[in-house]
């Protein structure tokens, strides 16, 4: 009895329904390996900040050694990991051009330096806005912001040179260890600070400005498109739904924050709205119209509701 239950259910299983058939990778096709991309991470980390997360000590007189050879090992695993992304993308059906791998994974490696440059304006973003943090070297190896930002810095650039699914894998694998959820596409500015940043939410189209910090919980978020009419790009009437299949390219959907702008925790701004720069909001605002320069943007003031003697019940 129990040998025909498993049968039964294995052939279930094993077979392809219609459904699955519609997602599932062209049979020839590896997948990009999630953990070699962590391992590709953990070489960006190394490179950009040596003597922070390396397997051992770095001395300074062989550091150049150190760095040579992860980012041969970088180069390597990069290339393989850029080569199955790109059939993914195509769903298996066409291999990439001979070297397109290769050719993508030098252009990143040439763009490290500017990659370690907007990093290190983060590190002193994130200690100069924390009392807590006693030293840069606190903000690099213990928090969890800079985790999530060499993430999103890395796959914000292999994004912008057209490789599928590596951008969003790096991300969500942040996302995952930090509860920062920063999406690839977002593009954010130099000195850029998280305090804390648990359940921060920045979605694809988002643009960040300079000098800007957000507290936990801070969502800048877009409306639903299946009931936002006005979100579908401004082509068809108001009453026409959107469907997914009608979107091609990512429409600006998240906010746009320009320099200088601080969001305190809980808050949550939704749809194509521009925040003035030199901004403040206070915590738990919902905020769906965009707010002028040196804007104050905070609750109402909390009311004195006490009885006396009864009066008022």
């Amino acid at each position: 009895m129990e040998s025909d239950i498993f049968k039964k259910n294995v052939a279930i299983m094993a077979k392809v329904t219609e459904e699955e058939a519609c997602i599932l990778p062209h049979s020839d096709s590896l997948l990009p390996s999630v953990e070699v991309v962590r391992e590709i991470i953990g070489l960006v980390k190394e490179i950009i900040f040596p003597g922070f997360f390396d397997r051992r000590q770095i001395d300074a007189n062989i550091r150049s050694y150190h760095i040579g050879v992860n980012m041969e090992r970088l180069q390597q695993l990069l290339g393989q990991q850029t080569e199955l992304a790109l059939r993914f993308g195509d769903n298996g059906h066409t291999a990439p051009a001979p070297g397109m791998s290769q050719e993508l994974t030098l252009r990143f490696i040439d763009r490290l330096p500017e990659i370690k440059r907007l990093l290190y304006t983060d590190v002193e973003a994130i200690y100069n806005d924390d009392p807590a943090a006693h030293s840069y070297s606190e903000v690099i190896f213990c928090y969890p912001v800079m985790a999530a930002m060499i993430h999103y810095r890395t796959a914000h650039e292999l994004l912008g040179m057209g490789i599928p699914v590596l951008p969003r894998i790096i991300t969500e694998l942040a996302h995952a260890d930090t509860g920062i959820d920063i999406h690839p596409g977002a593009r954010i500015g130099e000195y850029f600070s998280i305090d804390h940043g648990t359940g921060v939410v920045i979605g694809e189209t988002s643009i960040i400005g300079n000098h800007c910090t957000l507290y936990q919980g801070v969502t800048l978020g877009a409306k639903n498109y299946k009931l936002e009419g006005a979100l579908d790009k401004g082509s068809r009437g108001p009453q026409h739904k959107v469907r997914k299949a009608d979107i091609t390219d990512p429409f600006p959907r998240h906010p746009i924050v320009e320099d200088n702008v601080t969001i305190y925790s809980n808050s949550t701004l939704l749809g194509r709205i521009t925040i003035g720069h030199d901004t403040v909001i206070g915590g738990n605002i919902w905020l769906t119209h965009s707010v002028p320069a040196h804007s104050r943007i905070l609750q109402g003031k909390t009311q004195d509701l006490s009885f006396n003697g009864g009066l008022g019940i």
